[in-house]
C-alpha cells in the first residue's frame, strides 16, 4: 500500500533529491563557492573531530580543547559570512561590498580569532 504511488518509496524520493540537488549544486555553483564549500565543510569535520574526541578521552588539557572547538566554530561562522557575501545571489543585499573586500574582512577577522585563541591556549 504505496501512498506515493511510485513504488520506491520514501528512499527512492529522497535519491532523486540528492540526485537532483548535486546536479544543481555541480551546474550552477560557481567554483569561487564549491572551494569555500570545501573549506566550511572541513572546519566542520574538525569541530566534530574535536568534540567526539572531547567526548571519548575526555578535557584533560580543557584550555586546548576550548580554543580548538573555538576555533573550528568561529572559522566556520566567519566562512559562511564570507559565503554570503560573496555569492552572486545576494549581490543585491552587499552592494558596497566587492568580493576582494569580503575576502580582506574575512583574513582580518580570522587573524584576530586566532590571536584570541592562541592566547587561551596559553
Amino acid at each position: 500500500m504505496s501512498v506515493s504511488g511510485s513504488g520506491s518509496g520514501p528512499a527512492g524520493s529522497v535519491g532523486s533529491v540528492v540526485r537532483r540537488f548535486l546536479a544543481e549544486y555541480g551546474s550552477g555553483t560557481p567554483s569561487r563557492l564549491k572551494v569555500l564549500d570545501a573549506h566550511l565543510l572541513y572546519v566542520l569535520l574538525t569541530g566534530a573531530l574535536q568534540f567526539g574526541y572531547c567526548l571519548g578521552v575526555g578535557t584533560f588539557p580543557f584550555n586546548s580543547f576550548l580554543s580548538g572547538f573555538i576555533s573550528a566554530v568561529g572559522s566556520f561562522i566567519l566562512g559562511v559570512c564570507l559565503r554570503i557575501q560573496i555569492n552572486p545571489q545576494n549581490k543585491g543585499e552587499f552592494q558596497g561590498i566587492s568580493p576582494e573586500r569580503a575576502f580582506a574582512d574575512f583574513l582580518f577577522a580570522n587573524t584576530i580569532l586566532h590571536l584570541v585563541v592562541i592566547n587561551f591556549v596559553g
